[in-house]
C-alpha cells in the first residue's frame, strides 16, 4: 500500500487538527506556559526559591553514572526520557498538561504504558529531592534531563526554575497523549501540533533517540538506536540515511533493524525520512552536527517549558 498520499495530503482528521491550531494561534489561545497555576504566576518561585541550583546539577550529574550495570551504563538516557514524557502532555487547546505539576507521580499517568520504566528515573532523583525541600518535582525533572544530556556531550539546554507540583492525581492530563511508536507521520503532527510544535521541531526532539534504548519488558519494543546510546550527537540521522533497514522477523511489535543486527529503528522513526517535509530536516541534520545541536537545545527548552 501506497504511502504516498498520506505524506503529501494530511488525512482528515489532520486537517482538522491543523485548522483548529491555526485557530488558536490566531486568537492567541494557544499559550506558551501551562499549568498547575497559569503562565502569569509560572516563574513565581523563582525569585522566592533559595535553592542551590548549581549544587542540584552537581547532584544529579554524580548520579548519572552511579551504577554501570544500568542499561548501557548511564541513567542520562533515562533522565532525559523522563523530562520529555512529563512536559510532552501538554495542549495548546486548553492549556492542560505540560512540564508543571509533576503529575506522573499519580495514577493513571504514572500507569501510563507510555511511561513504563520511568519510575527508575523518579527514584534515582528522591534522594536529591530529599536534600532540596525547596525544589519542586516539576524543575527537578526538568533539570535532571537537561544535565543528563549536556553530561554525555550534548548542547547545553537554558533551563530556568518556577515550576510548581499539583497536589493530587485530578491534575493528570488525559492519557494517550505521548507518541505511539507503531503510527505515521499524521499521527506524530498531531501529538506534536497539540504541543504547538512545527516539522522542524518535531524532527529536532526526534534527534534524541541517539540516546539510550528500547526495552521488550516497557513498550514492547527492543533495542538501541546507535552503537554509543551514551552520546549525544547526530549519529541517529546519520544512521537513518546510511544503513539499509529492513522489517524485522520477530514475535514483537513491527521494527526495523540493520544487517547487523544489532541496531534497531521504529516505525515512527523510518516516517521522519519517508515524509518529505521531515526529511528536509533530518538531512540537514544527519550532515551538520552544529545545527542539529543548536535547534535541540531551542526546542528542548520550549519543550520543557510547556
Amino acid at each position: 500500500k501506497s504511502r504516498g498520499v498520506s505524506h503529501l495530503r494530511p488525512s482528515v482528521q489532520m486537517r482538522s487538527v491543523l485548522r483548529i491550531f491555526s485557530r488558536r494561534l490566531a486568537t492567541g489561545t494557544a499559550v506558551a506556559f501551562t499549568g498547575v497555576a497559569g503562565s502569569a504566576v509560572w516563574w513565581k518561585a523563582q525569585a522566592e526559591s533559595k535553592v542551590d541550583y548549581a549544587a542540584v546539577k552537581k547532584d544529579i550529574a554524580d548520579l548519572l553514572d552511579s551504577n554501570l550495570d544500568y542499561d548501557d551504563g548511564s541513567y542520562g538516557p533515562v533522565l532525559v526520557r523522563l523530562a520529555w514524557h512529563s512536559s510532552g502532555t501538554f495542549s495548546v487547546f486548553d492549556n492542560t498538561g505540560g512540564s508543571c505539576g509533576a503529575t506522573m507521580r499519580f495514577k493513571p499517568e504514572s500507569a501510563d504504558p507510555a511511561n513504563a520504566g520511568l519510575d527508575v528515573a523518579r527514584n534515582l532523583l528522591e534522594p536529591v529531592k530529599a536534600k532540596y525541600p525547596g525544589l519542586s518535582y516539576s524543575d527537578l525533572w526538568t533539570l535532571g534531563g537537561c544535565v543528563a544530556i549536556e553530561e554525555m556531550g550534548g548542547p547545553k539546554i537554558d533551563w530556568r526554575p518556577g515550576r510548581m507540583d499539583a497536589k493530587c492525581g485530578h491534575c493528570c492530563p488525559p492519557v494517550g497523549r505521548l507518541p505511539d511508536a507503531s503510527r505515521n507521520a499524521d499521527h506524530l503532527r498531531a501529538v506534536f501540533y497539540r504541543m504547538g510544535m512545527s516539522d522542524k521541531e518535531i524532527v529536532a526532539l526526534s534527534g534524541a533517540h541517539v540516546l539510550g534504548r528500547c526495552h521488550k519488558d516497557r513498550s514492547g519494543y527492543d533495542g538501541p538506536w546507535v552503537r554509543s546510546p551514551t552520546t549525544f550527537s547526530n549519529e541517529y540521522f546519520k544512521r537513518l540515511y546510511d544503513t539499509k533497514w529492513t522489517i524485522r522477523e520477530w514475535d514483537g511489535p513491527l521494527q526495523y533493524q540493520n544487517p547487523e543486527k544489532d541496531l534497531m529503528m521504529l516505525p515512527t522513526d523510518m516516517e521522519i525520512i519517508r515524509d518529505p517535509l521531515f526529511a528536509k530536516y533530518a538531512k540537514e541534520y544527519a550532515e551538520d552536527e552544529n545545527a542539529f545541536f543548536k535547534d535541540f537545545a531551542a526546542v528542548f527548552k520550549k519543550l520543557i517549558e510547556l
